[in-house]
C-alpha cells in the first residue's frame, strides 16, 4: 500500500511522482523542510524528515548556507539548520516584478465608475512619474493619459504622493530635478516650496495637484506600498480642475484613493499600518 507523508513542505512515499531535475527537488525539499521547523535541524534530523541521504543533504545546506539562505547554530557537538530572511528578500524583490496593470485592475475601474474620473497607477522612475495602469471614466472626453506617459515627478499628485514616503536623503537626490509647470498656478520649481507640499501630503494621506501641470486639469493620489514596507507607487485620478475646485471635493475623493491604495498595498504583501486624517 503506498501513501504520500507530507514532511515540511517536503514529499515522500512511493507514490511521489519523480522531479524532471532530482538534485533541484531535493534541494527544494530541503530548502521547504527548514522554513518550516523554526528552531533549525541538526543533519540527521533533516535527512530523516526528507527521506534524503545524510551526505547528500549535508551537502545541499553547505551550499545554502554558502548562497546566504541558510545558517547554522552550533550547540555542543550539534549543529542545527535553518532558512535564513535570505528568501524573504527574493520575495519582496518578487513583488516588485508583480504586473501592476492587473493587480487591481476591478477596484480601479470601479473607483473610474463611481467618480466619473480616470483612475491612474503611477511608478516612479528617476525624475519622471511612469503611468503604468489605467482605468477609464465613460464618457466623450477623454483625458491623454495613457500607460507608459511620462510627468515630472513635481507636477503630479502620483509623484508628490511617493516622494512624500521618501526618506531625506532620497528626495535630496530628487529635488535639483524638479520641472517647471506649464498651468496658471504654476510657482516655479522651488525647493523649499515643495517641500512644504510634502508635509501637507503626508498629513493628509494624499497628494493634490491644481492646475500647475496643465490649465484647467488636476489630480489626487495616493501612495501605496510593498511587502518591504517601502512605498512602491500611487494611485490617482485625474479631472477637470473645475471638479476638484474645493477642499471638500478633494477629500473626498482623497479618502477614495487612500481606501483603494490599502487595497494594492495589501496584495503586494504589505503588512504595516499607516495613520490618516479623516
Amino acid at each position: 500500500m503506498s501513501a504520500d507523508v507530507v514532511t515540511g513542505g517536503g514529499t515522500r512515499g512511493a507514490g511521489k511522482e519523480k522531479d524532471p531535475a532530482p538534485a533541484a527537488g531535493r534541494t527544494l525539499t530541503v530548502l521547504e523542510t527548514l522554513v518550516s521547523h523554526d528552531d533549525g535541524l541538526t543533519l540527521t534530523e533533516l535527512s530523516k524528515l526528507t527521506d534524503i541521504p545524510l551526505a547528500s543533504c549535508a551537502s545541499i545546506v553547505y551550499t545554502l548556507e554558502r548562497r546566504g539562505y541558510a545558517s547554522r547554530r552550533v550547540v555542543g557537538r550539534s549543529h542545527f539548520w535553518r532558512a535564513t530572511l535570505a528568501l524573504y528578500g527574493l520575495a519582496v524583490r518578487l513583488t516588485r516584478n508583480v504586473d501592476l496593470a492587473t493587480v487591481a485592475q476591478s477596484e480601479m475601474q470601479q473607483l473610474a465608475d463611481d467618480l466619473g474620473m480616470p483612475v491612474h497607477i503611477g511608478v516612479l522612475n528617476g525624475p519622471s512619474v511612469v503611468y503604468v495602469a489605467k482605468a477609464a471614466a465613460t464618457g466623450i472626453i477623454q483625458f491623454d493619459t495613457y500607460p507608459g506617459k511620462l510627468s515630472p515627478f513635481n507636477l503630479t499628485a502620483l509623484g508628490r504622493a511617493i516622494v512624500a514616503q521618501y526618506q531625506p536623503a532620497e528626495l535630496d537626490d530628487l529635488l535639483h530635478l524638479m520641472a517647471d509647470g506649464r498651468g496658471p498656478r504654476a510657482k516655479g520649481a522651488s525647493k523649499q516650496d515643495f517641500l512644504g507640499v510634502l508635509e501637507v501630503v503626508r498629513a493628509d494621506g494624499y497628494a493634490v495637484e491644481y492646475e500647475e501641470e496643465e490649465a484647467n486639469v488636476a489630480c489626487v493620489a495616493a501612495p501605496f506600498f510593498g511587502a518591504d514596507g517601502r512605498v512602491a507607487g500611487a494611485v490617482g485620478v485625474t479631472a477637470f480642475a473645475k471638479d476638484l475646485a474645493s477642499v471638500r471635493q478633494q477629500r473626498v475623493v482623497g479618502q477614495r484613493l487612500i481606501e483603494l491604495a490599502s487595497a494594492i498595498s495589501v496584495k503586494l504583501g504589505y503588512s504595516g499600518s499607516r495613520a490618516r486624517r479623516d
